[in-house]
């Protein structure tokens, strides 16, 4: 596949509200020796950053191994599993294709959302959830409708029985702690038994996805000190090891030493070969979204034409290699069809990985419109029905849409998804989370992109904001007069407190939680109004993201072949499995249920592994 160099974005000069640097320990992710571009693809990191006592990785010696249990792929189930195996008493090997600055994966990157029913966070805040409303929601969400969501469907039940009783104890005993504000993912807007969310499930890890990572990679990092583990960075498999049946282990190819900050991409320079023999093997090597090509090959026809243009919301090797390597062992592949991209992708301003995209969380205010100004039907408002809005806007015959908004809405509103965009909770810092969201002006990394976003057009008045709406590539399809048109329309609805307007009865709906009305969403108000000003509009593109098919496991995490027989010594885990069973979401997600699905499945698999050997 060929990968394309991120673009090299203008850099204007910062508003009076400076951007605050991450906290000390994201730098790693982020720091730059100059004047190294920004558009490079592969950055190597200089000596003084390198982790202390690791060096670059270098081959492994030997080129044979032997474990209990092997787990392919270090992210967040990989680490779950490698840790409750050695919690077993079983010897494990952790083999993964990229430099070790990567630990903890995908999960590391990530808002760290984690999907509860009827937490405390939640009857704190005064929300009524229950085992009931939740089950009515997932299926209702999932839409299983074909034979193989056989499996699929016992691990959505399992889920919600651990959502609803243990997961929170168990993370907690690991020392995670979880933001008291609940968010409201995944809104549906259709009937009870529609998609969406019902209540506000949404819990913020403190500590976002570095947190949720941390005391699974403290466990195997203290587990390698005692030699009851062994981490073997820049291996990559390229075959199971079937013997008589039975896989016993995997082969593959040592690729050359790297020193690429994490998520940068890493070379695939081949210097050797490896082989590890072992009594269980876990996959758990995650999906595709970082590989184009595989997600348009999967591409569904009911969600429309795959884009010919996406950004990427994952680091390049999440390539789903694995898949094509479990399958030639025997496992059975189901649901690939099954994913979720979002549609509010944004250019990064300062890429990591190649097409670097991040998705805004937005509230629930802004005017949506398609690429020529048409504004999106009901229930299709920000944060209401990803797949639905994805599906629709495929429809249109263009790659990209619209936000426009104001000042006041992106202040309150706007959050940017990922542990790096959100260095206050992050970084568990009290004093700037106060400042970023309850005081004046948009949150720091928020105002980066206005400030630097190529998407971001920012005017005092409606026919310059249409006009540098219409400069950007793609715009010369924008029609000016229907902007106008829907803005000015949205606007009368506003005066009296009833309305037509679904999406502003919606918007009053929403602030009678109090999440929503402390930080999440804006006083209804006139977009032209200004005083609320200045008018902002955000070019949206598909934005990669999830796998939501896989391998099929049954309830122990036992991969099964084609004939629905467990294979032996075979397991998988995390994203690699559809989160569980091949594809435990069904066609939707409800939000803050990938993370989860990783530590579920992860746990699963590393206690039916090390009970299997």
């Amino acid at each position: 596949m060929t990968r394309h160099p991120a673009p090299t974005l203008p850099r204007r000069a910062p508003r009076a509200r400076p951007y605050r640097s991450p906290p000390n320990h994201l730098r790693v992710a982020t720091r730059r020796p100059d004047p190294t571009p920004h558009h490079l693809a592969t950055h190597e990191l200089a000596p003084d950053e390198l982790a202390p006592d690791k060096g670059v990785d270098m081959p492994a010696v030997p080129a044979t191994h032997s474990a209990d249990v092997l787990v392919i792929g270090w992210g967040l189930a990989g680490l779950v599993a490698a840790s409750e195996a050695v919690a077993a008493g079983k010897r494990v090997v952790i083999v993964d294709q990229e430099p070790r600055s990567n630990l903890g994966g995908q999960a590391w990157w990530s808002f760290g959302g984690l999907f509860f029913v009827d937490s405390p966070e939640q009857r704190r805040m005064g929300i009524k959830d229950s085992l009931e409303l939740a089950r009515q929601d997932w299926f209702g969400n999932a839409g299983f409708d074909r034979d193989e969501d056989a499996w699929p469907k016992r691990w959505a039940e399992a889920y919600l029985q651990f959502a609803h009783e243990e997961k929170r104890s168990w993370l907690r005993e690991k020392g995670v702690r979880f933001f008291p504000v609940v968010g409201w993912a995944e809104r549906g807007g259709y009937t009870a038994t529609g998609p969406g969310n019902s209540v506000p499930r949404f819990h913020i890890t403190w500590g976002t996805g570095p947190g949720i990572v941390a005391p699974f990679q403290s466990d195997v990092e203290a587990a390698e000190t005692q030699g009851r583990i062994t981490i073997l960075p820049r291996h990559k498999v390229t075959s199971l090891t079937v013997t008589g049946g039975v896989v016993t282990g995997a082969e593959g190819d040592v690729l050359a030493p790297s020193g690429a900050a994490r998520g940068y991409a890493s070379s695939r320079e081949v210097v050797g070969s490896f082989a590890v023999t072992a009594g269980a093997t876990i996959v758990s090597s995650g999906g595709i979204g970082g590989n184009h090509e595989l997600v348009r090959k999967w591409w569904p026809e009911r969600l429309g034409t795959a884009p010919q243009t996406m950004v990427t919301g994952v680091p390049a090797y999440v390539d789903g290699s694995m898949q094509e390597v479990s399958s030639a062992a025997g496992a059975n592949l189901i649901n690939g069809d099954r994913m979720w991209h979002y549609v509010e992708g944004i250019q990064n301003w300062d890429p990591v990985w190649p097409d670097h995209g991040i998705r805004i969380l937005p509230g629930p205010s802004s005017v949506w419109l398609d690429a020529t100004g048409q504004r999106l039907p009901v229930p299709l408002f920000p944060g209401f029905d990803t797949l639905g809005t994805l599906a629709h806007l495929r429809a249109t015959g263009h790659d990209h849409s619209w936000f426009v908004l104001s000042q006041k809405i992106i202040e309150k509103e706007f959050t940017l998804s990922g542990s790096e965009q959100n260095p206050d909770l992050t970084g568990k810092d009290v004093k700037l989370l106060a400042k970023s969201r309850l005081g004046k002006g948009a949150a720091g990394p928020v105002q980066a992109f206005m400030d630097r976003g190529a998407d971001f057009i920012v005017r005092d008045d409606l026919d310059d904001l249409i006009a540098g709406m219409k400069a950007l590539p793609g715009g010369e399809v924008l029609d000016g007069d229907r902007v106008r048109f829907e803005v000015e329309a949205r606007d009368r609805e506003i005066d009296n407190d009833f309305t037509k307007d679904a999406q502003i009865a919606m918007l009053r709906s929403a602030r009678s939680y109090r999440g929503d009305k402390l930080i999440r969403t804006a006083n209804p108000h006139r977009i032209l109004d200004p005083a609320c000003g200045p008018l902002i509009a955000v070019k949206l593109h598909v934005l990669t993201r999830k796998s939501l098919g896989g391998i099929e496991t049954d309830l122990s995490a036992r991969a099964l072949g084609a004939g629905g027989q467990p294979i032996p010594g075979l397991f998988a885990a995390g994203e690699a499995s559809g989160f569980g069973g091949g594809g435990v979401h069904g066609y939707r997600a409800l939000e803050g249920t990938f993370v989860g699905g990783c530590l579920f499945s992860g746990r699963t698999a590393g206690r039916a592994a090390a009970a299997a050997v």
